[in-house]
């Protein structure tokens, strides 16, 4: 790659990747897949930098990459492989208490894998639903009736602490 193609590169990881990890944290809810995802990303983008940086919505661009990654290590079987005996203990942050956060991600990942991105890249990644139609190669008003089934789904969760699952035609019913 020629030396101010990769500049334009770095200069634009280095201002997006904690955007990216957080992004990817909050489809798959696990710090060390997010990485695994970004990565993968982050290499696919840097092969193809010189179309990528040529796109109108280069963000746009990026976050299709990330979903479509994460969509594929979730098809994956290892995906689901736990390695260890017990899961790693990660501090929460202060700002919330460990019950709220848990509640939360508990509440994004009972979603439908399409509900779960839309309202990632909504509301977490702050991306206009224009944006999002475009990351996620889908039409302005499957964003819209994703988010607000999604939101609607989490509003339940979070009220009733109870997951729930989508009935026939698009519902939300109690397990």
């Amino acid at each position: 790659m020629r030396p101010d193609l990769e500049r334009e590169y770095v200069e634009y990881v280095t201002a997006r990747l904690p955007r990216l990890h957080r992004t990817a944290y909050l489809l798959c809810a696990d710090a060390y897949q997010a990485d695994d995802i970004v990565q993968t990303t982050l290499t696919a983008l840097y092969v193809n930098w010189k179309r990528a940086a040529g796109a109108d919505n280069l963000d746009g661009y990026v976050h299709r990459i990330l979903v479509r990654r994460y969509l594929d290590e979730r098809r994956r079987g290892w995906s689901k492989v736990l390695l260890g005996d017990r899961l790693p203990e990660l501090p929460a942050p202060a700002d919330h208490t460990v019950e709220e956060r848990d509640a939360l991600l508990t509440a994004l990942r009972s979603l439908p894998r399409g509900q779960r991105a839309v309202v990632v890249l909504r509301y977490f990644g702050d991306l206009s639903v224009e944006a999002t139609a475009e990351a996620l190669g889908c039409s302005v008003g499957n964003v819209k009736s994703q988010c607000s089934r999604g939101l609607a789904a989490l509003r339940e969760v979070l009220a009733t602490g109870r997951p729930v699952t989508l009935a026939q035609g698009g519902g939300v019913r109690h397990e």
